[in-house]
């Protein structure tokens, strides 16, 4: 009775204090002399999969000092810079239609012309020419119909994209 008691602190039918919850295990703060939880991955150095784990203030001071190019020469960081890896073109390479800015006397933005570019088409086009131009394209560089061809994946997606954004636009 007695380590029923000490089991069933309280009132017996409560049960084991904590009984519902399983122990989780934290990972404290790198940080130096730091005691809160390091629930926020920073990497160590670029390119390096090892990751160092802080406190939420200390994730934010170690990324407003983060300097990618660190150690390396100005000929080095050219370099990389103008790469065209995955590694450090892949961000350039997703921006396929961002903002375009202002428009131009024809009432489109440098990436609304740029989508007719890609289209193929002149930007009097209305949306049953846009419509089938994208179909069109999309079946001449569709994956499936090109598998020998390396580029008609990015091809047909920036298809895609320009489709979607003048697809949108009324025109």
């Amino acid at each position: 009775m007695a380590s029923d008691y000490i089991k069933n602190f309280g009132f017996p039918r409560w049960g084991e204090y904590g009984r519902d919850k399983d122990t989780q295990a934290l990972r404290m703060c790198d940080y130096v002399g730091c005691s809160e939880t390091g629930n926020h991955p920073a990497p160590k150095s670029p390119g390096s999969k090892e990751r160092w784990y802080f406190c939420q203030s200390h994730a934010a001071e170690y990324n407003r000092n983060w300097n990618f190019f660190e150690g390396m020469s100005d000929e080095e960081a050219r370099r990389h810079m103008q790469d065209n890896s995955e590694s450090s073109d892949a961000f350039a390479g997703a921006r396929t239609f961002e903002w375009g800015g202002a428009v131009d006397e024809d009432g489109y933005t440098s990436t609304e012309q740029a989508a007719f570019d890609t289209l193929e088409l002149e930007a009097t086009s209305d949306q049953d020419a846009i419509k089938r131009q994208f179909r069109k394209l999309a079946k001449t560089y569709h994956p499936d119909a090109n598998r020998g061809d390396p580029d008609a994946a990015e091809r047909f997606h920036k298809i895609q994209s320009a489709y979607e954004l003048l697809r949108d636009k009324s025109l």
